[in-house]
């Protein structure tokens, strides 16, 4: 396997004890131009969860490496968004307590796969086969690496690591894919690898298109209200979704978003449309602006 290269920095490194993430630690450790601060989050969604905890700080230790691990007590029901949602909250949290550059994730080939595949069945936009990438603050390296080959190195390296046996629960919809993933074979897995990629180079694409029409139309929080009225729906969708997101408006689901777009297209100047809880779109006859909602 390659070895990895992550720009120097400080780092969250989410290490749950599973085989990915022990990996992950052991790869990153090589580098010696790294602040890495270990991040566990127990979801206490099983019973013996504290055992994952233990193991974890016993590999900070030996790494020499500072560990932080918060307990949750989710419980056996919980949804794998709540958990996903809980998870990544505590990780950002750290993150800005220790100042760090990012998140550093142990996601690999095959989650993406897998994500983009329940992102399917869900229903998703066009960011949905591709949304399993690398950002500014949360970095995901073993993106190129299957799960074959890091359980290999583990197995190499004479790593330790524990397994989840909720993996092995077909209750959740991930687990599910993943058994029948097993079973597809190496050229498909490549097929579907191969729409992800070209997927995320269109992304990418269409997002400098996007960017370039927003700089033209968009002042900071203002909106030009006649351009975006005469754009077709769908593109107005893209327009408006990237607008809030370059104003910090995140977490606007796709209906609502649907919703908003349609409403902004149609309300009469003077109009106030809700966002969310802290934002207001006030529609005037020639922009849109974007408000804090007052309190």
């Amino acid at each position: 396997m390659q070895t990895l290269h992550i720009s120097p920095g400080r780092y969250i490194v989410a290490v749950s004890g599973g085989v990915d993430s022990v990996v992950l630690l052991d790869m990153l450790s090589k580098q010696t131009d790294l602040d890495l601060i270990v991040a566990h989050f127990d979801h206490g969604i099983r019973k013996d969860s504290h055992k994952d905890c233990l193991l974890v700080k016993k590999l900070a230790k030996y790494y020499g490496l500072a560990c932080v691990c918060k307990e949750a007590k989710l419980g056996p029901v919980t949804s794998e968004e709540t958990a996903r949602n809980a998870r990544y909250a505590f990780l950002k949290s750290t993150m800005h307590e220790y100042h760090a550059d990012a998140i550093i994730t142990a996601h690999h080939q095959d989650d993406s796969i897998e994500t983009a595949i329940i992102n399917l069945v869900r229903g998703t936009n066009r960011r949905g086969l591709s949304s399993l990438r690398s950002t500014a603050t949360i970095k995901r390296p073993l993106l190129a690496f299957t799960k074959t080959e890091l359980v290999n190195y583990a197995l190499k390296h004479n790593l330790s690591w524990r397994e989840d046996i909720t993996n092995y629960n077909e209750n959740y919809l991930r687990n599910k894919i993943r058994h029948q993933l097993a079973q597809a074979s190496k050229t498909n897995k490549n097929q579907f690898l191969t729409l992800i990629q070209t997927e995320a180079k269109l992304n990418d694409e269409i997002d400098s298109i996007i960017d370039n029409l927003i700089n033209c139309y968009i002042k900071s929080k203002n909106l030009n209200r006649q351009w975006f009225v005469a754009l077709p729906f769908v593109v107005s969708k893209e327009i408006l979704a990237r607008w809030l997101s370059s104003n910090n408006v995140s977490n606007i689901n796709r209906k609502r978003l649907e919703q908003l777009a349609a409403n902004l297209k149609t309300a009469t100047p003077g109009k106030l449309l809700d966002v969310n809880k802290n934002e207001v779109i006030a529609v005037n006859k020639y922009y849109l602006a974007l408000k804090s909602r007052d309190r």
